[in-house]
């Protein structure tokens, strides 16, 4: 079949709208690096637009009735929206389902340690990387450190321009022909993404007339102690403290406009930020769908979607039994009806064509860059292993509603058959026995500190997302 870029088909006006609404999803990559960071972001922004706090709601002891829009927050890295609608919710939800979690490094309990007249932090990468594309990039410190007492200290150093920044190092190449003979993925080592956080020593307190032991005593480890110096002074944070601390190592620096015409966004977090952008977003722009609307923002799928924030805990079925009691229709069958009622667009990223590796492709079933968003009917490895693979007749749904709403997408699968592959959450929702298809933007550089989307293909998914929960 033959595709069509998305951007022969914009008049000036409209060129404009993908315009702004790039613009608007740029200073969501820039102030949500983390998942912490993107939950407050969104919650600022929905609680402009009418969202209420479930608990905070349900101390009014207000019954749910259609119109309503509330939200669940869990441990302050994952979010569900809901908007009740006019139908009966045994009838199903139409579900917009993406992660706000991204590939990085996360600084351990014990991270601290003083070697070779430099402080590091030592790591631990999470989701999966390729190793090497994270050392000799600026990098910066995001998250937050927990005290004993409770007390919760925000970190947030490296975005700022007169901010200092850290960094892995690399062997130099006048001494790297035996790190040239390696396979790729042992040429950098997890052990070594270890991040130089300072240089200098702590200036020494001694005075002239003091023993020479005493001396070395203060010279040791000089460095570590002039950093925790300075994480006491600015952060009032001890070494221990850092046992229940939550510390992300990102690239530093905004996202970008890419290309002499500005067509495209390089920026770390596409995957799969942009998903849950036009998602949350969509769920603003739509207050006349019949059925109930949802937007879950979930933590954890780079790693599997496990743990109390990832869509395999009970989160998001604990939420929707409150939401029903709420309404005043709970039942634990009437809950099974819901979800097995339910539509899902699983809100993911997609593998985008590369020319320079084309021999990786299926060209006949890639996504390209700039042609639209894009469905993955199965994704999983191979012989489609750990794949949901969507119904036929779901799929015949979905493309009338794109074609009627005028939504430009594509159908793909993530790569040639047996290089490899990758999963989504799709397969965890489709145990409720809910339809369910992959659905998002294509992305270049996919898991790398930069990665590069077109502008016309999340305002076109923007448009396909809007049109799934209003005609679903």
């Amino acid at each position: 079949m033959e595709k069509k870029s998305a951007w022969t088909l914009y008049s000036k006006t409209e060129l404009k709208k993908v315009d702004a609404y790039a613009k608007a999803y740029m200073d969501f990559l820039n102030k949500g690096k983390t998942e912490r960071e993107c939950t407050d972001y969104i919650i600022a922004e929905i609680e402009r637009e009418g969202y209420q706090e479930f608990g905070s709601l349900m101390k009014k002891k207000k019954k749910l009735v259609k119109g309503d829009k509330v939200y669940f927050c869990g441990m302050n890295k994952t979010l569900l929206m809901f908007r009740v609608g006019a139908a009966p919710i045994e009838e199903g939800m139409n579900i917009l389902g993406a992660h706000i979690d991204s590939p990085r490094l996360d600084v351990k309990s014990n991270p601290l340690y003083e070697d070779g007249g430099f402080a590091y932090f030592d790591t631990h990468y999470y989701g999966g990387i390729k190793k090497y594309q994270w050392v000799t990039i600026p990098l910066a410190i995001h998250g937050v450190v927990v005290k004993k007492d409770g007390t919760t200290v925000i970190v947030n150093v490296g975005e700022e321009e007169d901010d200092p920044v850290f960094f892995i190092s690399d062997l130099l190449i006048h001494l790297a022909s035996e790190q040239m003979e390696k396979k790729a993925n042992k040429v950098v080592e997890g052990e070594a993404l270890d991040v130089i956080i300072a240089n200098s020593p702590l200036p020494q307190q001694s005075k002239p007339k003091d023993k020479d032991k005493e001396k070395k005593a203060e010279e040791k480890e000089a460095v570590k102690k002039n950093v925790l110096a300075i994480l006491k002074e600015y952060y009032q944070i001890e070494e221990e403290d850092f046992q229940s601390a939550e510390l992300e190592i990102v690239p530093a620096g905004k996202a970008r406009e890419a290309g002499f015409d500005r067509s495209m966004i390089l920026s770390y977090g596409h995957d799969d930020r942009v998903c849950a952008f036009s998602s949350y977003r969509a769920m603003l722009e739509v207050n006349d769908a019949k059925r109930t609307t949802c937007c879950i923002l979930t933590d954890k799928e780079e790693i599997g979607s496990v743990g109390a924030t990832g869509m395999k805990s009970r989160f998001f079925e604990n939420s929707v039994a409150e939401l029903m009691n709420a309404m005043g229709s709970y039942s634990e069958l009437a809950l099974r009806r819901v979800l097995a009622n339910s539509f899902m667009l699983s809100s993911d990223v997609t593998s985008g064509f590369d020319p320079i590796y084309a021999s990786s492709f299926d060209k006949k079933n890639v996504a390209m860059l700039g042609y639209g968003f894009d469905f993955c009917k199965f994704t999983g490895s191979r012989g489609k292993s750990g794949s949901n693979d969507a119904n036929a007749e779901y799929l015949s749904k979905i493309r009338k509603i794109m074609d009627d709403a005028g939504a430009m997408y594509q159908m793909s699968e993530l790569g040639k058959v047996d290089l490899g592959g990758g999963g989504t959450i799709a397969y965890i929702m489709a145990l409720y026995g809910m339809n369910v298809i992959d659905c998002g933007v294509p992305v270049m550089n996919m898991h790398a500190p930069y990665e590069a989307i077109s502008k016309a293909d999340i305002y076109e998914n923007r448009k396909g997302y809007i049109a799934f929960l209003r005609n679903a």
